[in-house]
């Protein structure tokens, strides 16, 4: 019997709201996989191949991934039981994060249940009300998020703008917040954009923030595994190490498996440990997890060829987006979107490409401007030349069909 018939929904608006995304194309459905998350798999009952996977190397299904995974599961259990500060923290967690220091070249780190849980941790943990907050007008919603949670104040600057957060930071320093001068300042950035797939001038950011006596902070999400030396992310990509105070990892996209973790000195970790909500209030991730975690540092560390192949695809189709006509933006990375501006045609190229066999997602409002609706692409370095040319020919066929290009 349903007991909620005879009453009335308070919640009914939500469906209104529905109606309204709906109307606007702004509604997106969820799409279900059936197969591996691979290149060639299966969305909504169809053979696809995909290109909206975060698994940039191919590690979601490595057999030595898999493998780590079966053997810890059947040694140490499908879950671990507890938060981390009570009964949740394994050798293998503590092996982990050892892992990822020696990796990152930072004293220590500590993992987090994702990226977003890092993020959301660590910004309101570290800062307070006497602090500032300077962030990047085009920082992931786990950053935007991270700093409402603070109490401290907060300021945005201009997209990859060096110069507008030099102003930021001067204007700072000359008016303080309502209690006087600033106690500490924060400056956020990610390292790679996740909708446009350009990368943060992180030297500069570094050079002005170290001028006014600031902490910098990255979150490398879509960098981790994708630049620098086997993968090490945008402070190696740029040769930045020990300027960086805290750099935001993920274990989630190309390391193939789940999680986050922060990277920086001793007391950040001994801090975070003591007072980091998500850290303190999450069962920690189970034997399985953790161990495919780090038999994915043992392929970063020994098969660079994967990156390599990762960037060879990137600009092979990069290269045919662009003689298509199509509009790929500032993109620098294996993210590559096609900007085709209503949400309305972004979801009629994402639905024709699925007809031809290529899984494409649209990304509308509010993920992007209203304006900028696009399909967002990514590569990885498991895609053949001959899948990519595919997905090439099916955006030619689409866009023309659409009048796109």
């Amino acid at each position: 019997m349903n007991t909620m018939s005879d009453r009335t929904d308070p919640l009914a608006y939500l469906g209104d709201e529905i109606a309204d995304l709906k109307a606007k194309a702004l509604y997106r459905p969820l799409r279900v996989m059936s197969g591996p998350q691979a290149p060639r798999t299966v969305m909504d009952g169809r053979p696809v191949i995909s290109l909206s996977s975060n698994n940039y190397l191919g590690l979601a299904t490595h057999p030595h991934l898999v493998e780590a995974a079966l053997r810890a599961t059947r040694d140490l259990g499908v879950g671990s039981g507890a938060v981390r500060t009570i009964a949740g923290t394994m050798e293998l967690h503590e092996e982990l994060e050892r892992r990822l220091a020696i990796f990152k070249h930072v004293e220590a780190t500590l993992t987090f249940q994702s990226g977003f849980t890092a993020n959301s941790g660590v910004i309101p943990t570290i800062t307070g009300e006497r602090d500032l907050i300077v962030s990047d007008e085009l920082n992931h919603a786990s950053i935007i998020d991270g700093v409402r949670l603070s109490k401290a104040s907060r300021a945005v600057f201009p997209h990859r703008d060096v110069d507008g957060l030099e102003k930021v930071l001067r204007e700072s320093r000359a008016t303080g917040g309502p209690q006087g001068a600033y106690e500490h300042v924060l400056v956020i950035t990610d390292g790679v954009f996740s909708m446009d797939g350009d990368i943060a001038p992180l030297a500069g950011i570094c050079e002005v923030a170290e001028r006014y006596e600031a902490a910098v902070m990255i979150d490398d999400a879509h960098a981790s595994g994708v630049l620098g030396r086997n993968g090490r992310g945008t402070v190696d990509h740029f040769g930045l190490h020990g300027r960086v105070d805290i750099q935001v990892g993920t274990l989630s996209k190309a390391v193939g498996v789940l999680g986050g973790y922060v990277a920086g000195r001793q007391h950040l970790r001994d801090y975070l440990v003591q007072r980091a909500r998500p850290f303190l209030f999450s069962t920690s991730h189970p034997p399985a997890v953790v161990a495919a975690c780090l038999a994915a540092l043992d392929i970063l560390e020994g098969d660079p060829e994967r990156i390599e192949r990762l960037w060879e695809n990137t600009r092979f189709f990069k290269a045919g987006l662009a003689g298509l006509g199509f509009d790929t933006g500032v993109s620098e990375t294996p993210i590559t979107p096609v900007i085709v501006g209503s949400s309305e045609n972004a979801g009629r190229l994402s639905e024709r490409l699925m007809e031809l066999g290529v899984f494409a997602q649209a990304v509308v409002y509010p993920t992007v401007a209203l304006d900028r609706a696009r399909i967002r692409t990514i590569v990885s370095s498991e895609h053949t030349r001959d899948e990519l040319q595919a997905c090439l020919d099916a955006f030619a066929a689409a866009g023309r069909e659409l009048r796109l290009i």
